[in-house]
């Protein structure tokens, strides 16, 4: 059960991330380059490595990586639509 959550919330962070590296907000210039070239693969392949992470440490008993992923979900979400709706 847990796997299917945090498979969920990975989806999800996957769309939030991807929408902010498109609009194009001045905040990511102070980003490094790395993270913006080739529309932003680096920074996906870390929120893989993340989601990754998060998988295994929960398939292997530890729930508490499930409580942290969601956390970090979280506040994905909040600083996305903080982003993506002008407020930043």
């Amino acid at each position: 059960m847990l796997l299917g959550i945090i498979f969920v919330l990975g989806i999800v962070n996957f769309a939030i991330h991807k929408a902010v590296l498109d609009s194009d907000h001045p905040l990511l210039d102070t980003l490094p380059a790395s993270f913006r070239s080739g529309g932003g693969r680096f920074a996906l392949a870390f929120e893989f490595v993340v989601l990754l992470t998060a998988m295994l440490l929960a398939g292997h008993g530890w729930s508490a990586a499930a409580w942290a992923y969601g956390f970090y979900s979280l506040l994905n979400g909040i600083t996305a639509w903080l982003i993506l709706n002008g407020r930043m």
